[in-house]
């Protein structure tokens, strides 16, 4: 084969450590920027906290969000990009139609919920019984079940780990009643068991509830009461009141499993309405400023070329990078959070029902930036609002396809027709579409039991049903 050159013209970024710091600024939370302030300020004595009350943005009710004096803000090169095909880490060409090339920075934390058991179990669990709780869970399907049957998957443990069957069942039976409970259990009973043994004590219902589990899951799946009532000798009232104790467990516990928000939230960014219009601004407590001491900046100025001369000047520019990272992050959040509230001021003026379309790329193209810069400044960032505190992702909605409304206006729509809908008399799904149709508002069927099933509602049979158990429970 003969060799052949050709000259090739390309462009390409390489990402360099001013880039790299800007982004993760931009992805951390409230907790994780102001660890990483602490830590600045304990390692760089060019740095101190500069005790200043944030200005004010406001957001024009006109829709000019934009203020002259942001755009003469310099933000992260990042954004300035045409495209992102054009970028390129350390001459490695990131080629792909459609792809995201910031995600190969990773997100903090993990988006599998196995890898965050594993990470809790590690502190309770030495090394060997942690590699077999993965073994375990490596062994499970998206539900949470075991894939394969429970006695080869033992005798295969037993033989790769060199270790007892009981002490390797004894790490699935750690799995099975921990947190998620139900993880890596055999069948639904086996699961729906160990979480009813994890609900806390007193729990009305919960001895005929097991018993339910244990020999009646064939009357349980066709919601046979008088035929469990009948093999068990209970009551159908007991009965009813043990099923609804059973439903209210999740035949699915990996979902249990993904990371449940934290019980109070600090907001990185307050908006309310005052004088006709929406006004935002970033919360000091979660956007530490930081500044350059003037003093020690001074005397390294006149201070020779000497070697400590040297490394008080890399911290110097250390501490210009910080800070300058630091400016744009909180720019990039107040330009991404005006955009959001004037784009959902109907939301938070109304409610749900009043959610209006919105998608990255359209904030993204309205501030000038890219796609994965709007995603990194949402994501774990919260607002105050009148209405309520929201991460900045719940003002992102779907655009329902052919409608001019969101999938979560029409979600909460069918919420407010199935809550308002005559005792007795459920609305079937079919109901529901064609009350949304009067409304101008045209789905199918299907759609409208997707989002009843997504909002934990039973279908209007089983609704009918549990309506009608109580007034039997009461003519008897």
């Amino acid at each position: 084969m003969k060799a052949i050159q050709s000259a090739q013209l390309g462009q390409q970024l390489n990402l360099t450590p001013q880039l790299l710091q800007s982004i993760r600024l931009l992805q951390l939370n409230a907790q994780q920027l102001q660890l990483e302030v602490t830590r600045a300020l304990e390692l760089n004595p060019m740095l101190e906290l500069e005790e200043e009350v944030q200005a004010e943005a406001v957001v024009p009710a006109s829709g000019d969000v934009a203020p002259a004096e942001a755009a003469a803000v310099e933000t992260a090169a990042f954004d300035e990009l045409p495209e992102s095909s054009m970028w390129d880490v350390a001459g490695a060409s990131w080629n792909g139609e459609g792809d995201d090339r910031m995600q190969r920075i990773a997100e903090p934390g993990s988006s599998d919920p196995f890898v965050r058991v594993l990470q809790a179990l590690a502190l309770e669990l030495d090394p060997p019984e942690l590699e077999i709780a993965a073994f375990w869970l490596e062994h499970c399907d998206d539900a949470g079940y075991l894939d394969g049957d429970h006695a080869a998957l033992l005798l295969r443990a037993t033989a790769r780990f060199d270790m007892a069957a009981h002490r390797i069942e004894a790490i699935r039976q750690r799995l099975l009643h921990g947190e998620p409970a139900g993880l890596a259990a055999r069948d639904l009973g086996e699961c729906l068991r160990a979480q009813l043994a994890a609900l806390p004590s007193p729990c009305p219902g919960r001895p005929l509830a097991a018993r339910i589990l244990g020999s009646c899951l064939d009357a349980l799946a066709s919601h046979d009461h008088a035929a469990i009532a009948a093999r068990l000798d209970a009551e159908e009232a007991d009965v009813a009141e043990a099923v609804r104790l059973i439903l209210s467990l999740q035949p699915r516990p990996a979902q249990d499993a993904v990371e449940a928000p934290a019980g109070y939230v600090v907001p990185d960014v307050v908006a309310w309405h005052a004088d006709g219009q929406w006004r935002v601004a970033l919360n000091p407590a979660t956007a530490p400023r930081l500044a350059i001491n003037s003093g020690y900046e001074r005397a390294l100025a006149q201070a020779g070329d000497g070697e400590g001369a040297a490394a008080l000047r890399e911290l110097l520019q250390e501490a210009r990078w910080l800070t300058r990272g630091l400016s744009m992050r909180y720019e990039t959040l107040l330009r991404t959070t005006r955009v959001l509230v004037e784009r959902q001021a109907a939301f938070l003026a109304e409610g749900d029902e009043a959610m209006a379309p919105l998608t990255l790329k359209e904030v993204a193209d309205e501030i000038g930036m890219h796609e994965s810069t709007v995603s990194r400044i949402t994501s774990g960032k919260y607002i105050q609002t009148p209405r309520g505190t929201f991460e900045l992702k719940h003002f992102f909605a779907v655009r329902l396809e052919g409608a001019n409304v969101s999938g979560a206006a029409v979600k909460a729509m069918v919420k407010r027709l199935i809550e308002s809908e005559p005792a007795g008399r459920p609305l079937a799904d079919d109901a529901i579409a064609a009350l949304l149709a009067r409304q101008g508002v045209h789905i199918a069927r299907r759609t409208v039991a997707k989002y009843r099933e997504q909002l934990s509602i039973p279908t209007a049979r089983e609704r009918r049903r549990a309506a009608a158990t109580p007034a039997l429970a009461r003519a008897s």
